[in-house]
């Protein structure tokens, strides 16, 4: 089984992966990680900042990876933003029927409620550098694009509103 876990920035998606990788065991590939090795080898002169190029870079490598993982019968958690909206294009109806899809995202409502909760715990399995641009105004803005684009590709989206554990509890 593949689990790819995407989502706006702050949603969540790494905790997420670092629960079902202590939950099942599988092992997990963080987009992030791998977004970092190829700009800090020199591998690519894309910056951190450049999502829509990212993910044109990044998609491929992670697809042809995740394709490997299925063949060879093997379980796999895939975790980042990169992910296209119309990922299920590049796959087989054999393949989506090993890969699961989970997209992390906050209503307006919770975003105000808990804003500062959000901001606070950025930084909880991975350490964010500078997150000046963690704003609210931001995280509403992020998470409009990306709710817009998975149900657009006709997505389920996994909306966090009121309680962020009994949702992310419910996920597992």
């Amino acid at each position: 089984m593949i689990i790819i876990i995407t989502g706006a920035s702050h949603t969540g998606k790494t905790v997420l992966a670092q629960k079902m990788l202590e939950k099942y065991h599988y092992p997990y590939l963080s987009v992030d990680h791998l977004k970092m090795g190829l700009i800090r080898s020199g591998n690519t002169n894309l910056t951190p900042n450049d999502d829509d190029e990212l993910t044109e870079y990044l998609w491929p490598i992670v697809r042809e990876i995740i394709k490997t993982a299925i063949e060879n019968h093997q379980n796999l958690i895939v975790e980042g933003c990169y992910i296209p909206y119309e990922w299920r294009k590049d796959f087989s109806k054999e393949n989506l029927d090993d890969i699961r899809f989970i997209c992390l995202s906050f209503t307006d409502n919770y975003i105000d409620s808990h804003f500062d909760d959000i901001k606070s715990h950025g930084s909880d399995l991975e350490k964010r550098i500078d997150d000046s641009d963690c704003t609210l105004d931001w995280i509403k803005s992020e998470n409009h694009k990306i709710v817009k684009g998975f149900q657009e590709a006709g997505e389920t989206i996994v909306t966090i509103d009121k309680d962020y554990e009994k949702t992310i509890s419910n996920i597992e």
